[in-house]
């Protein structure tokens, strides 16, 4: 069983042999499992939930760059529309 399904989590956004269709979001649960989540170790639903909530807000949105967004964050290239 794979560790986002023990976790409770559904790993993929898109059935099953449409790839494409939710690349952005596939890309982003790729790169949290392997950058981030991996290394907490065991956490709580609860203290998972408050520390996705964390590196969204406080990393992924505000300074990690994205090389569909022309290399700026998300919050930076709205700021600027």
């Amino acid at each position: 069983m794979p560790w986002l399904t023990r976790k409770g989590f559904t790993s993929s956004m898109s059935r099953r042999g449409n790839c494409w269709d939710n690349a952005c979001a596939e890309s982003f649960c790729a790169q949290m499992k392997t950058e981030w989540i991996r290394p907490l170790g065991e956490l709580s639903q609860t203290g998972m939930r408050a520390e996705v909530d964390d590196d969204i807000d406080g990393f992924y949105n505000t300074a990690r760059i994205h090389d569909t967004l022309n290399g700026v964050p998300p919050l930076v290239l709205e700021a600027a529309a």
